[in-house]
């Protein structure tokens, strides 16, 4: 059986160390700008530090990939152009980009470096990725995460590249990072400027018996005391609609797909992706550390381990997602 690929997070170097030594087969990192679409005071690499994380992964059999994956703005694209000539210079095994004239770029000036289409570009069916396969010589996609386990084998069917799919980590309900709703109540844009529900414009604040969280200049949560204030992800809050009162958009709820590796791997998919690069190094630790024997548990033919990570899932619960679709 072939092994697959478990594509892990580095928001830091020393997140990068940590994943490799947890058994990451990748890890996947992005430049301390608006290259990334995590970009995200205290986070991501210098030039210096991709080169010496390539070198610390490369000696112990690991391999890093370069997020290029935010929209160049007018007038600004050296940037972007900067970075994918970067990230070949320090090593990178590829890079991972979603605009499109910046992928006709990479392959035009870089011929000999490997591209990913980043879930960013949500590619969805077998049209748009053979597309992108046929025109620039896209090696991976990243499948967005709309997706049933059939609607993947039947796109694996018809195109020519590898897979490469979440497995555990945040949903977004947005077309794969395209929040209008972010941009709106902040002015960053998650494309643009790689920022969704940046800490910048989140405040706290107590009223009465109650503690707000904000966004912008957005009410997101009200807590009661002794109650959980979650972090206030715009599309994960609480509104009001009529007589309802609750999560409208999205729960505050994690993929957690280990038990449907199986049926990924028969799918095709080629590799699996771990969310979360502004995370701790004790959550790459620990989700990288499960998933590797889960991976390893279903190379070996043995039952995956259920329920190892639910501790480290946003409200302590966990879906399959789009992959058990069910509401279609």
């Amino acid at each position: 059986m072939t092994p697959l690929e478990l594509i892990c997070p580095a928001g830091t170097p020393s997140s990068l160390r940590t994943a490799v030594n947890a058994g990451a087969h990748a890890v996947y990192c992005g430049f301390a700008d608006e290259t990334n679409a995590r970009n995200f005071p205290g986070l991501n690499f210098s030039r210096a530090e991709l080169a010496e994380g390539v070198a610390y992964a490369r000696a112990r059999g690991a391999r890093v990939l370069v997020a290029i994956n935010t929209f160049p703005q007018a007038g600004r694209e050296a940037l972007w152009h900067a970075a994918v000539a970067d990230a070949e210079a320090a090593g990178a095994h590829a890079v991972i980009l979603a605009d499109l004239g910046l992928i006709a770029h990479a392959a035009e000036r870089h011929p000999g470096l490997r591209l990913h289409l980043s879930v960013q570009a949500a590619a969805a069916n077998a049209d748009a990725i053979n597309f992108y396969v046929e025109t620039f010589g896209i090696r991976r996609v990243v499948l967005p995460r709309v997706l049933t386990v059939e609607e993947i084998a039947a796109i694996n069917r018809e195109i020519a590249c590898e897979t490469e799919a979440f497995v555990f980590g945040g949903l977004c309900v947005m077309a794969e990072g395209r929040c209008s709703l972010s941009s709106y109540a902040t002015g960053k844009s998650p494309n643009m400027n790689g920022v969704c529900s940046p800490a910048s414009h989140v405040v706290y604040r107590q009223d009465g018996a109650d503690l707000v969280a904000r966004l912008g200049d957005f009410t997101i949560h009200r807590v009661g005391k002794d109650e959980p204030a979650p972090y206030p992800t715009l599309c994960k809050g609480c509104f009001k609609a009529g007589p309802y009162a609750g999560h409208v958009f999205e729960d505050p709820v994690s993929l957690d797909a280990a038990q449907m590796i199986p049926q990924l791997a028969a799918a095709g998919v080629t590799a699996l992706k771990i969310e979360g690069r502004q995370r701790s190094r004790a959550y790459v630790e620990a989700v990288v550390k499960g998933f590797r024997r889960a991976v390893d548990a279903h190379v070996a033919g043995r039952p995956i381990p259920v329920g190892a990570l639910n501790a480290l899932t946003e409200g302590q619960r966990t879906t399959a997602g789009a992959y058990r679709k069910t509401w279609r």
